[in-house]
């Protein structure tokens, strides 16, 4: 009950922002499916007239639907770049085939003799497929309709991944910061969204054939209004910021810069894998990043200075379960090794590599191992397995394999990889519940996103390395039996990050610059 009460009291809060988001995710769905309606329809009545052409038309449809969601997003990035556009463009190609099927069984489905009694009593061919085929259809099509309807409400949660707002930025918010609250108040209003609209359509498929006509007008129009709750999340002219759903939720991200700066810009939630680059190409102007980010030097972004302090130090370490350390005490010197090794601009440098030179992170691990005499050829031993985690970006794929190595090279253990484990939460969880044995952490965000201290710890703590790390360490093995080792060397902080030529031009260094900027209301450049 007193979960259920918090979640409440989170809605409540951010009641505001979640009906902003439900509308937007209302109308993302919307828009999509009358463009979908528009051309499925007439795809439809065209390949049930031209039987040849149904198999190829519906093909090309089907393809479409197999793929992946967040890939046919990636896929429109290049061609459309971020927000609505490609947004609604994927959703609409998800939604044609249940659309252009649906019309064309629909239409089929007639019976042949009574479309042949209409010719005989002289209708044209328009009139028999207005008058006779299309109501007689109309419950199959709303069938498909329906079907893509919900298909689009649950895919549209992944348009937060490209700046095009809706329910995901809550979703996505919450996993990262292992807020379950947050990711419930994204995930319970599309679920119920999705029932709503459905349900709504079925009401539509039941109305008897005298009214099926009506309701070829009556659909497009309702759709054409609750396409209308969309708004573009930004306006034109100001400043623009795109910043992660991570970011978006932390005092150490978002919050801290509205509470301690009192900054005040245009602001899209986006996807980290996207986000350098819509920087790079003027979509963006401020983007949160991290500060040891290979696409920094890939992109020629500048870090401002964060002369407020709001960042606390980001130090990486292993965080490896206590169990697991005491059956095999040869494992913890291993994982220690690359501690001193790898400092801001080391990191920054194998970040590159990958991220921008585009090579694998297992061929840059292994590279920088081999440089640092510290490679040793895998043993192949048989005494246990060492599960290792790792998020979804370059920097753990490289660590993770240099763990790999190490622990393959110095003991008889094997080590089997969990890649792209998401958010931190996912990561947390699973090396709570002994589905992975280590990953690689940081230390400010073990701080705020998982053990979450009051203002006064926060304060007393005063961002120094040494404290946050063994006040981390500390807490971590008392309340979840999980061992931080030696850090790695490297602060990987947040940041926030501009074009280093429009940081320039418009003299911004630090965050104080950008917000006596953006508060003087200038203009993009």
């Amino acid at each position: 009950m007193e979960e259920q009460q918090t979640l409440w009291a989170f809605m409540a809060q951010q009641s505001g922002k979640l009906w902003s988001q439900t509308l937007a995710h209302i109308g993302l769905t919307c828009i999509s499916l009358l463009i979908a309606i528009a051309i499925g329809l007439p795809l439809g009545i065209w390949i049930a007239r031209r039987q040849k052409a149904a198999w190829l038309v519906l093909g090309v449809a089907g393809i479409l639907q197999t793929i992946p969601s967040i890939a046919l997003l990636g896929f429109m990035i290049p061609l459309l770049g971020i927000g609505a556009l490609p947004a609604i463009t994927a959703l609409f190609l998800y939604a044609l085939l249940p659309i252009i099927r649906n019309t064309y069984t629909g239409i089929t489905g007639v019976d042949p003799a009574i479309t042949e009694s209409a010719r005989g009593m002289g209708m044209s061919a328009w009139q028999i497929l207005t008058g006779v085929e299309l109501p007689l259809a109309m419950p199959v099509i709303l069938a498909g309709i329906r079907t893509a309807t919900v298909i689009n409400v649950g895919v549209a949660t992944l348009a937060a991944y490209i700046a095009a707002g809706g329910l995901g930025e809550f979703i996505f918010g919450g996993i990262a910061l292992n807020n379950t609250q947050m990711i419930l108040a994204g995930a319970i209003p599309a679920a119920l969204l999705a029932i709503l609209l459905d349900f709504l359509l079925s009401l539509l498929q039941k109305m008897r054939l005298k009214k099926m006509r009506k309701v070829s007008v009556v659909l497009p129009v309702l759709l054409l209004l609750l396409s209308s709750f969309y708004l573009i999340p930004y306006t034109k002219g100001n400043l623009l910021a795109g910043f992660t759903p991570e970011f978006m939720g932390r005092e150490d991200g978002y919050l801290g810069l509205k509470s301690r700066y009192g900054l005040d810009i245009p602001t899209v939630v986006i996807s980290d894998a996207v986000m350098y680059k819509a920087a790079f190409e003027q979509k963006l102007d401020v983007i949160s990043g991290y500060s040891t980010d290979g696409r920094l030097k890939a992109f020629d972004l500048m870090t401002l200075d964060d002369d407020q302090h709001i960042f606390p130090p980001y130090y990486a370490a292993p965080v490896v379960r206590q169990e697991v350390l005491s059956q095999y005490p040869e494992l913890q010197p291993v994982l220690e090794q690359l501690s001193g090794y790898i400092n801001d601009s080391v990191m920054t440098e194998l970040n590159y590599r990958v991220d921008y030179l585009k090579q694998a992170p297992e061929r840059v691990a292994h590279d920088f191992l081999v440089s640092k005499d510290l490679y040793q050829p895998p043993r192949n031993g048989n005494k246990g397995t060492i599960r290792l985690g790792s998020k979804i970006f370059a920097e753990q794929y490289i660590l993770i394999q240099m763990y790999k190595e190490l622990i393959e090279g110095n003991t008889e253990l094997k080590a089997a990889t969990k890649t792209g484990l998401g958010g931190t939460k996912i990561c947390f969880d699973a090396l709570s519940n002994g589905e992975i044995d280590m990953y690689p952490e940081y230390t400010g965000t073990g701080l705020l996103a998982i053990l979450k201290p009051g203002r006064a710890q926060l304060k007393s703590l005063g961002g120094d390395r040494e404290e946050v790390y063994e006040y981390v360490k500390n807490e971590f093995l008392e309340r979840y039996r999980l061992q931080w080792l030696r850090p790695i060397g490297f602060n990987n902080a947040y940041a926030l990050m501009m074009r280093r030529a429009q940081a320039q031009s418009l003299n911004i260094q630090s965050i104080t610059d950008l917000k006596n900027y953006a508060t003087n209301g200038n203009h993009r450049h």
